[in-house]
Order: structure tokens, then sequence, then C-alpha cells
């Protein structure tokens, strides 16, 4: 299952939880994160690295644009926010059944990871827990769904 992780800027919480997960070493599960409004190339918070460097968690250190190519790519498309998962389904309708937020595949009642942007590093350790647990979830249903 290929599995890509949306966010808006892809410099903070989608490549958390890309890391995140790809760190689960799932058989048969590959990992890649992308922003609605990011630059391509531009360096991930480092709130964001130091995290997953600390934690010995795979690092992408550069923001990429969600791409057509990704959206073909992806089985499953999981977000940040709400209105991520809504821009997406709008943009890409004949798919749009894919697009899902993180919160909600995960059976959560709140379905948007807080942004830390602009915060220091115990708000984003509050949004590295927030995905960890999110993602402990998602990974329980991915080697649920391929037994």
């Amino acid at each position: 299952m290929n599995i890509c992780f949306i966010c808006t800027g892809n410099t903070c919480r989608s490549p958390l939880a890309e890391g995140i997960l790809k760190s689960k070493q799932l058989e048969g599960v590959s990992v890649r994160s992308a922003g609605v409004y990011a630059t391509d190339g531009a360096l991930i918070s480092s709130h964001s690295r130091n995290l997953l460097e600390e934690h010995g968690m795979p690092v992408t250190p550069t923001s990429r644009r969600f791409t057509q190519q990704d959206l073909e790519w992806a089985d499953l498309i999981l977000t940040m926010t709400v209105s991520h998962r809504d821009m997406l389904r709008s943009a890409y309708a004949e798919q749009a059944d894919k697009i899902v937020t993180l919160k909600e595949y995960a059976g959560s009642a709140e379905y948007d990871v807080q942004d830390p942007y602009g915060g220091n590093s115990a708000v984003y350790q509050q949004t590295f827990e927030e995905l960890s647990d999110q993602i402990d979830v998602l990974a329980r249903k991915l080697m649920g769904e391929h037994r």
C-alpha cells in the first residue's frame, strides 16, 4: 500500500508523519509526504528534523508540493486537516474516496492535527506525540487489512 501524508507546506506535520510511519517498517507499505502549498526543496522545520533524529526515525530533509503523480501513486492520501482533505477532494473529485484525514482514518472524533508551525520545541513535541498515537492506530489497521 502506498500512503501519502499531506499538510500545508510539507515542513512540519507531514514529514513527521512520514518519518514515524517509515520507522515502523511495515511490510508492503511505502510512504511519502507532500504539501498543498509546499515549495519544492525547502528545508523541513529544524524542530521536526530534530524530533525524528532523536527518535532514530527516517528524515526526508526537503519539502515537495503535492502533484498528480502523488495522486496516482498513492492508494491512500492522509491529510492533517479537514481543509486539506476538502481541497484535494475538490481538485481530484474522481479519486476523492482515497483522500481522508489521518485522524478520520484512525477513527478519532476530532479530525485536525494541530499545526506547530512557528511554535517552540514543546509545541512540536505535542504534535509529534499526537501523530505517533494516530500512526500507531493506522499501523494496526494496515496490518489487520494485510492479513
